[in-house]
């Protein structure tokens, strides 16, 4: 770490809707640049960095099961979409040039390493991105909750959670133009409040291990570069001090 970083070790929670673009469906190679150039900053700076993406842009487990598949093979399923997101991340993030590892909640030796804990610190120990793909490799938990697990299996200080908003709301925005939205925010106001930061069993980890949580706007350049500096962007989810619940911004 250096001078001028406030966090040493991140996660970084991406969606795989992120990777679309405005395509809709798939992976676009443009969006993998910008993700790969915005990751390049933080990392320059010797910031450690592990990843988890989910794979809604593949394939959404608990939509599958909505439509009548079983749904432990429908969340299988997602699990696989995940890997092909890392596997395409990886590749990003090695043409820019950094050194990247990827393991895999479910064993695929072929393509890359299982998930073993002190194996992934040593990675990020050394520098290189560990992507953390085919999420907890259970059914019926989201990409959510194993980057609030991974994250305190790693001992990150802090899970950014990357999304199409600059942070939490009190409704949706894009909906509601009144809606207003939160600096800081308890984990518990997010939970009885249903407040779209994380699901719940998620934001239940990260309260348990106060790990806290920066929800920003990924579409905005520099914000990673910026959390890890300590600057505050988006909403800081966390335990506030004085008994309070919020912070409007």
């Amino acid at each position: 770490m250096t001078a001028t970083t406030v966090y040493q070790r991140i996660l970084l929670k991406l969606s795989g809707e992120a990777l679309m673009g405005e395509q809709g469906y798939g992976i676009d190679a443009a969006v993998l640049q910008y993700i790969a150039d915005e990751l390049k900053q933080a990392h320059a700076l010797g910031v450690q960095i592990a990843i988890v993406i989910g794979g809604g842009n593949i394939l959404r487990g608990k939509t599958a099961a909505a439509s009548g598949m079983d749904r432990a093979q429908a969340d299988y399923m997602g699990m696989l979409g995940t890997v092909i997101n890392s596997l395409a991340l990886q590749d990003a993030l090695e043409r820019a040039g950094m050194e990247t590892r990827v393991q895999t909640g479910i064993d695929m030796p072929s393509i890359a390493e299982p998930f073993i804990r002190r194996r992934a610190i040593r990675h990020l120990e050394k520098g290189r991105i560990v992507i953390l793909a085919a999420g907890t490799g259970n059914p019926f938990f989201t990409t959510d909750t194993a980057a609030a697990l991974r994250a305190i299996e790693l001992n990150c200080e802090v899970l950014l959670k990357a999304t199409k908003v600059d942070g939490v709301y009190d409704s949706d925005p894009m909906r509601n133009p009144q809606a207003r939205r939160f600096a800081e925010v308890s984990y518990m106001k997010a939970l009885t409040m249903g407040l779209a930061v994380m699901d719940g069993a998620a934001l239940s980890l990260c309260n348990d291990n106060h790990l806290p949580i920066v929800v920003f706007d990924l579409e905005t350049p520099g914000q990673i570069l910026a959390v890890a500096r300590g600057e505050r962007r988006g909403t800081l989810v966390h335990e506030l001090p004085d008994e309070r619940d919020a912070i409007w911004a």
